[in-house]
């Protein structure tokens, strides 16, 4: 299954466009609580014959028991299991009869499922997730060839990759002393070791109605949608009470660290550091916005400064940008990052990209960066293609987080807001070298 983190602005970007002319209506959205405490989002799309299905659980590898690393993702592949009502396969081979799409996804803080279907296939789509809520059926035979799936994927998408590897480590030292530094498919020594007794506690403690945000996004009526659920999810017991997550926290970084990692696999060196910054959940008014506009002045477009003066003028690079990853519940990450063009060492490419930093910081932003950065978002999106997975990601990833639906609808008014001197104040606030991660991934001498 696909693991994907996605970034507040990424996933807006996608799919702003169902608002972006100001003079079209913002989506019209429903939603409802029943009375086990599952909410339900209804997002009418009536543009074609289709819906998508998306159960989004509050609980990702954040919440892995300590030592237990890799839980949260196992579940991911665990859950496609049978139940104790329905044998393996038949949830995905119903879907796959009428031609419909299913996957899942795991971040740090949330699990998610989804099926795009016809519409008439919608409640079955509701009977079988729910089912697997609270009548997943897992025996050691099912288990423990899993976990070697799972050893095996993580062996071919980290082991294997030596920027991978980087990262990992990288993260690390960014989340000091916070389950962020976990990697999400997890430590193989940990996924080594985990039990299916462990499995177990984790479904009972996590998968229960009230940790869940059902989002329903297509040619649907919201009334027949919440009959459906009713019929379905409202039928569900939790059998355990809602849990109060107790995250230990980063300290503020106070020194700056370089991670360097060598390996004969590496063709292409590259440059990365990183910045611990607040997102948009814990942020202070203003400040995500403005880090959002900040990084695509640096380095998130064709006419950032990055691209503009490192790639294109100076020619050092084949690509240099900048990003913040503003979807999380807690502290995330803004960073800049560089590929050597040619015989350009690594250390002329960081040099280059630390003097266009020094520049920000020493003479801010210009009113013409900010605007053309902000129409970009604004306006740019309108020729965006938009898809109802996307929509429905969207709403999920936000809700789970601790955001709301207006967190959402009011992002562009919010935009706007932003001024340069809001820019300027976070990029000399939160991008202190001295308090940096860098990391270089260099090929093997000898």
């Amino acid at each position: 299954m696909h693991r994907i983190v996605l970034s507040l602005i990424a996933i807006l970007f996608a799919a702003t466009s169902i608002y972006a002319n100001e003079s079209d209506p913002k989506p019209d959205i429903t939603e409802f609580t029943l009375d086990n405490g599952l909410r339900l989002v209804v997002i009418p799309d009536r543009r074609a014959p289709v819906v998508t299905h998306m159960a989004w659980y509050k609980v990702g590898s954040a919440d892995d028991p300590q030592g237990s690393s890799g839980l949260a993702h196992f579940f991911e592949h665990l859950m496609f299991k049978g139940t104790s009502n329905y044998p393996p396969g038949e949830f995905s081979s119903a879907v796959s009869a009428i031609g419909g799409q299913e996957n899942a996804f795991t971040s740090w803080d949330y699990t998610a499922y989804y099926q795009k279907v016809s519409p008439s296939a919608l409640p079955d789509m509701m009977k079988y997730e729910a089912d697997r809520m609270q009548n997943l059926t897992v025996t050691e035979e099912v288990f423990l060839p899993e976990r070697d799936v799972i050893l095996e994927e993580r062996s071919g998408r980290v082991d294997r990759s030596p920027g991978a590897i980087l990262g990992e480590f990288s993260r690390a030292a960014l989340h000091v002393n916070h389950p962020y530094s976990i990697p999400i498919i997890g430590w193989e020594h940990e996924i080594a070791k985990l039990k299916m007794e462990d499995a177990l506690a984790f479904y009972k403690r996590w998968y229960q109605p009230w940790n869940v945000i059902v989002v329903v996004a297509g040619d649907v009526d919201p009334q027949e949608t919440l009959k459906m659920a009713k019929e379905t999810y409202g039928k569900l017991v939790a059998t355990e009470e809602p849990i109060e997550r107790k995250w230990t926290s980063s300290p503020r970084h106070v020194v700056a660290q370089t991670l360097e990692y060598k390996d004969e696999r590496v063709t292409q060196p590259s440059w990365q550091r990183a910045f611990l910054v607040p997102s948009y959940t814990i942020a202070e008014e203003g400040e995500a916005e403005a880090l959002d506009i900040l990084s695509a002045i640096m380095g998130g477009s064709a006419t950032s400064r990055f691209q503009q003066e490192i790639v294109l003028e100076q020619g050092l690079a084949t690509s240099a940008g900048a990003y913040y990853q503003g979807s999380s519940r807690d502290m995330t990450s803004f960073g800049f990052y560089g590929t050597p063009r040619g015989d350009t060492k690594l250390e002329d490419l960081a040099s280059a990209i630390e003097a266009q930093v020094d520049k920000l910081l020493e003479e801010g932003v210009s009113q013409e960066e900010l605007d053309r950065a902000r129409e970009a978002y604004l306006k740019t999106i309108i020729y965006s293609q938009d898809s109802q997975v996307t929509l429905a990601r969207i709403f999920g990833s936000v809700l789970t987080i601790g955001g709301s639906v207006e967190d959402f609808t009011s992002w562009p008014e919010r935009l706007r807001k932003v001024t340069v001197e809001d820019v300027n104040k976070v990029a000399r606030k939160y991008l202190d070298r001295n308090r940096s991660i860098t990391s270089r991934l260099l090929p093997k001498e000898g």
